[in-house]
């Protein structure tokens, strides 16, 4: 779950966020605080190590997040803040370096590419280890990878692998030879991925956790909770107490020279006020998830960026009528959009966030009601006569009771739609949205990797994302067409593809979100705000001790006094 610009819960998707209590105040706060300061970084190298440490320097970090228990088999998980905990156990080709997003060599030392783009050859490190000493090959990745994607698992991110020859048909059950996907480990150190067409991000989805790989002995186990996964990065589960998880360091981890922290404790915490006083000891260092802001004694400590993510509602082309675009389409231009986006901080016309480069839309803006009524005239529902009762889900949020109200009344005085809103709790409604019984509901996307195909692949008739059961044969030219182009060509193509999500009245754009993270960057070194809100662990370092309110520390030196 993630919060809105009103202090009410919107439900996210996929990579679901917990929940943060903010106030009106940080309406102007994200006015101010917009990027942490960049560092360097030379040719997608890791940053460089920090001088000044020393033996007086603690090397235990404190993390409280909110959320339920954490699902440590990464093949299952769509949660953000399980992505979050993954950039400590588990380590792909690629990571993401942690203030651009940008790949980082990580298992793979080095890659080739084929004439034709469509063939990419890695090898693995030399020095690639589980934590138990075992070597990471490239049959771990192989199994792993098709292991996510076998028809009865329903992965959720296994649309990802579609850019994979043969994982499309694989997955649905097209094909049952895996040996016709398009994934090969000719020996232990060499990967070899053939690609549909090439696909220029590839390295940045590589980043995403559902490309790591897995264990022999863990390949085939269902529950994942009654072990210590044996894990690949630079930590692993020491201890797995109910609500309080620990990580310690992997110290037969590739670059372990460079992992700072021994050991990081994580606490799942759903109180705001419990949150807040964690903070307020000295026993939180970083709060990522709910929190009492009101009550917090140090607020320097407050962290707000933008995020390449979108609050939403959706149609669904589940039932007929509503599978008709003309029907969807009358439904979006009778909406009174200033109304609903009123007080927002940042209006969201467009799904995918505005981002450098990328071409500029028109969006969803325009209130047109005789046009509406026009469509639906021509779709064989004039005035309403004959559809059938449209079904909104929402949940117990009063900014998801303001706009669904809104959109209940428009679509029943403007269009004679009749509507019957439901309302589910915040613990089942991602649960619900893969219920067809329902026709409109909504959901936020964060992108897993700075690609505007992070937003477009869900909507694909094929994807395991794709709870509006979208289908367009128009859509899926336009996104198979960008698949063979690069640079400004294939963004257009992404853009139109776009465009025609919009335009088809499947995605109703409400607001762009922004990260609240509770964090103090003069201590806490390697954490930086970033656009993807994903902090990798092996970064992290202390720069120093914070004092609690009005306490000073002594000097170290000083500690050192014999009498």
């Amino acid at each position: 779950m993630t919060y809105n610009l009103f202090n009410q819960y919107i439900p996210i998707r996929v990579r679901a966020r917990v929940r943060v209590r903010v106030r009106l105040f940080l309406f102007e706060l994200i006015l101010i605080v917009l990027c942490a300061a960049g560092i360097a970084a030379a040719d997608g190298e890791p940053p460089a190590i920090q001088d000044g440490f020393s033996d007086d320097v603690r090397n235990s970090l404190t993390m409280v997040m909110s959320g339920r228990d954490i699902e440590f088999d990464f093949r299952k998980s769509f949660l953000a803040s399980e992505a979050q905990i993954y950039t400590a156990l588990y380590e792909g080709l690629f990571s993401y370096h942690p203030f651009t997003m940008e790949p980082v060599p990580a298992a793979a030392s080095r890659w080739n590419l084929s004439d034709d783009k469509k063939v990419w050859t890695f090898t693995l490190r030399d020095y690639a280890r589980y934590w138990n000493g075992d070597t990471v090959r490239a049959e771990d990745f192989r199994a792993a990878w098709l292991s996510l994607l076998e028809p009865e698992r329903n992965s959720p991110y296994s649309s990802l692998f579609d850019i994979i020859e043969g994982a499309n048909e694989y997955r649905t059950g097209r094909i049952t030879d895996k040996a016709n996907v398009g994934i090969e480990a000719p020996d232990d150190k060499t990967l070899v991925v053939r690609l549909v067409s090439p696909a220029a991000f590839l390295p940045s989805m590589l980043c995403h956790h559902s490309f790591s790989p897995v264990h022999p002995a863990m390949l085939n186990v269902e529950d994942w909770s009654k072990t210590s996964p044996i894990s690949n990065g630079p930590y692993y589960l020491l201890e797995n107490n109910g609500k309080t998880k620990v990580f310690a360091r992997n110290e037969l981890y590739w670059d372990a020279v460079d992992v700072r922290l021994k050991t990081i404790t994580v606490q799942l915490i759903d109180d705001g006020d419990e949150a807040s006083a964690a903070w307020n000891s000295g026993g939180a260092d970083w709060i990522s998830g709910e929190v009492n802001l009101d009550t917090l004694i140090n607020r320097s400590g407050i962290t707000v960026n933008p995020m390449f993510a979108t609050h939403y509602y959706f149609i669904r082309s589940t039932r007929k009528p509503w599978d008709d675009w003309r029907i969807r389409r009358a439904m979006v231009l009778a909406l009174p959009w200033s109304r609903i986006r009123e007080g927002v901080a940042m209006p969201a016309k467009t799904l995918i966030y505005p981002i450098m480069d990328y071409p500029k839309i028109e969006g969803i803006e325009t209130t047109d009601l005789d046009e509406a009524r026009r469509l639906l005239t021509e779709a064989g529902y004039q005035d309403g006569k004959g559809l059938p009762e449209l079904v909104i889900r929402l949940t117990p949020s009063t900014e998801a009771a303001r706009i669904g109200g809104i959109m209940s009344t428009t679509w029943k005085d403007e269009l004679g739609i009749p509507v019957r809103i439901e309302v589910f709790q915040f613990d089942k409604y991602l649960d619900s949205m893969k219920d067809g019984d329902y026709d409109v509901g909504s959901s936020t996307w964060i992108g897993d990797f700075a690609d505007p195909y992070t937003f477009l692949q869900m909507w694909r008739r094929d994807s395991n994302l794709n709870d509006a059961n979208y289908n367009d044969s128009d859509y899926e030219r336009l996104i198979n067409r960008s698949m063979g182009e690069e640079g400004s060509v294939r963004w257009k193509t992404l853009s139109e593809a776009e465009e025609l999500l919009l335009n088809r009245g499947t995605v109703l754009p409400i607001l762009y979100t922004f990260a609240v993270n509770i964090v103090d960057r003069t201590e806490l070194g390697g954490w930086y705000s970033n656009v993807l809100d994903i902090h990798p662990f092996k970064y992290f370092y202390f720069k120093s001790r914070r004092p609690l309110p009005g306490i000073a520390l002594r000097p170290a030196s000083l500690l050192n006094v014999t009498r």
